[in-house]
């Protein structure tokens, strides 16, 4: 409930004085009163038109939910048909709406562009509000995100995510060179920092991630690493196990002058279409700030690597 509004007033209509009184619509105290969330003196009273004699008046609004609403948001598209939309996320930008965040998400940037709105979509918890999101990046974390156009390719591409047929391979830059090969370290939440997820932890569930060391740089190394599970944060989780957290990332490390956020970065997914079944691949190119972190600590990208605004890149 929202806070309750108490006042008194003589010679009105009820549902004029709640309108006045709580600076809505007159539709809007009609609705209230309907639902029986105002009271005269002791008992509720449910006819708009009932003419007040001077008793005080309880209002109970309901608690407002704020919308999620089409935003006009820069995201480069890697390609689209009737059925899917892939995007190369910028970092900083949220795939969803979360509990206090509501715009300048992925989601924004969809609805009204690409997605239809949701008829649901003023009555929905805000953060549940997911219309084609069948898999999410990190807030910080950059690259490749496919979306679903229709429930049956939200249904189509789900499948293929749970039964592990996409193959996702993530470019970082990491403090450390970590062990090469398959790592199986099953995550949970972290016991004491809730917003941290931990190699064992609570309730934690299989994790399993394949690392390649690709380059280094003195005590820096550009890594290739590839989740056969889906686990949150799983991929900087399982490096900072490793010792070798991933540059800039201030949860599982720490801050870098080199980065402003961690140098993690979805650069190839290829994944079943959801209509036909070919194998489909996306590249997104290695993004700038991350090219000039690598580039400042010494390293040098490899030949055959992708880079954002480079000459002949495509």
């Amino acid at each position: 409930m929202g806070t309750v509004v108490r006042f008194q007033a003589e010679g009105v209509r009820l549902d004029q004085a709640v309108a006045e009184a709580c600076g809505v619509s007159r539709a809007r105290a009609q609705a209230w009163i309907a639902e029986g969330r105002v009271r005269v003196g002791n008992r509720v009273v449910e006819k708009p038109a009932y003419r007040l004699k001077g008793e005080e008046v309880q209002v109970e609004p309901p608690e407002e939910r704020p919308m999620v609403v089409p935003e006009d948001l820069p995201i480069p598209v890697l390609y689209e048909d009737e059925d899917l939309l892939v995007l190369n996320k910028p970092p900083g930008l949220l795939t969803h709406p979360a509990p206090g965040v509501y715009t300048g998400t992925v989601v924004n940037a969809l609805l009204g562009r690409y997605l239809e709105v949701p008829e649901a979509l003023p009555s929905a918890r805000p953060e549940w509000v997911r219309p084609g999101i069948v898999h999410r990046l990190d807030k910080d974390t950059s690259g490749v995100l496919v979306v679903a156009k229709h429930p049956g390719a939200v249904e189509a591409l789900s499948r293929a995510f749970r039964d592990r047929l996409v193959m996702k391979r993530y470019l970082a830059l990491t403090e450390g060179h970590p062990k090469e090969g398959a790592l199986i370290a099953p995550i949970g939440r972290h016991p004491v920092e809730r917003h941290k997820m931990h190699v064992g932890g609570v309730a934690p569930r299989y994790a399993e991630t394949e690392f390649r060391v690709l380059a280094t740089a003195g005590p820096y190394a550009l890594v290739e690493a590839r989740p056969h599970t889906g686990r949150t944060h799983q991929i900087r989780v399982h490096l900072k196990h490793l010792k070798a957290p991933i540059l800039g990332d201030e949860v599982y490390g720490r801050k870098s002058p080199h980065i402003p956020r961690q140098a993690l970065h979805a650069y190839e997914l290829r994944i079943p279409h959801p209509r036909t079944g070919r194998i489909l691949e996306f590249l997104a190119p290695v993004p700038l700030d991350m090219v000039r972190a690598w580039e400042a600590v010494g390293g040098v990208w490899p030949e055959e690597t992708r880079l954002e605004g480079y000459t002949g890149v495509q």
